[in-house]
């Protein structure tokens, strides 16, 4: 499972540190792609592998489900870590998230999501979160 909060930066080449304790979980090559509220999502191989199921599995004459697979595959990229732990991070995907220096990483059960620091320090969620809680007892949280 993935938890925690790191800060890191991107250099000039788009590469990025990826924490050791994330790294040890995600395995030698796994997918980065475009997330949701203007992050990236980062999947281990086999958590990629359940979602890409799902997204095949949606009905094609559907075109919410249509717009969603093409929003999470188009940008999608299988990555590898050098021997330094970085990664290159596509610029299509540096430019959606507006990554280009300091970013956070943080875990979040089953996938890791990096996020420009501005935004994530300027995140309304903690605002809101008595009332997202209480949304979540219908989730069965």
């Amino acid at each position: 499972m993935f938890m925690g909060e790191y800060n890191h930066t991107v250099d000039e080449k788009g590469r990025l540190i990826i924490p050791s304790k994330f790294r040890e979980e995600l395995g030698d090559s796994f997918v980065v792609t475009k997330g949701l509220d203007g992050c990236l999502f980062v999947y281990p191989e086999d958590e990629w592998k359940v979602l890409e199921d799902k997204l095949r599995a949606l009905p094609l004459t559907n075109k919410d489900a249509r717009a969603f697979a093409r929003y999470m595959l188009a940008g999608a990229a299988e990555v590898e870590p050098d021997k330094q732990g970085r990664i290159l991070i596509p610029q299509v995907l540096r430019t959606f998230a507006e990554l280009d220096k300091d970013v956070v990483l943080i875990g979040v059960a089953s996938r890791v999501e990096i996020w420009n620091k501005d935004k994530w320090n300027n995140a309304s969620f903690a605002d809101d979160m008595d009332e997202i809680a209480e949304k979540m007892a219908d989730l069965g949280i």
